[in-house]
């Protein structure tokens, strides 16, 4: 089953239960397939994919600022969003998963000191596309080739 249609489903189970939290998620996401489709570009699952991850992005950004102006309000319904729209990602790597995955790639690469942080960081953000943040990696990988 694509995305488009797992998405219409769910809105339909959304609206008979009057579940506004999940119906703001899958109209955010909706929205977003909609303006992927009309841009020209193919809709891939990777492709998907990444307009997933930046939806993320974008909803913890604001989830900060919220956070940081005490609007409670608007913070809530952000981390409703994003709950919703991470149900549709691959589960993410744990912290201790994606040490050992990034210390492979590492190795595999020969990288041994911070001026080799763009060569793990271009196999590292293929390898481990949707599995975790690229922040995150990066900042492991940083710590990683410091160390």
């Amino acid at each position: 089953m694509s995305l488009e249609q797992q998405i219409m489903a769910q809105l339909k189970d959304a609206m008979k239960a009057k579940d506004e939290a999940n119906l703001r998620g899958l109209r955010a996401i909706k929205a977003a397939l909609l303006l992927l489709k009309t841009s020209g570009a193919e809709v891939t699952p990777d492709e998907e994919l990444k307009m997933l991850q930046k939806m993320v992005k974008q909803r913890k950004d604001s989830l900060d600022i919220y956070r940081q102006q005490n609007r409670a309000d608007l913070a809530q319904k952000e981390e409703e969003e994003i709950r919703v729209i991470e149900g549709f990602l691959p589960q993410q790597l744990s912290p201790e998963e994606l040490k050992a995955a990034l210390q492979e790639i590492i190795a595999a690469t020969g990288a041994s000191s911070p001026a080799d942080l763009g060569k793990v960081m271009g196999v590292a953000t293929k390898q481990l596309a949707g599995k975790a943040d690229g922040k995150t990696i990066s900042a492991l990988v940083k710590e990683l080739l410091t160390a």
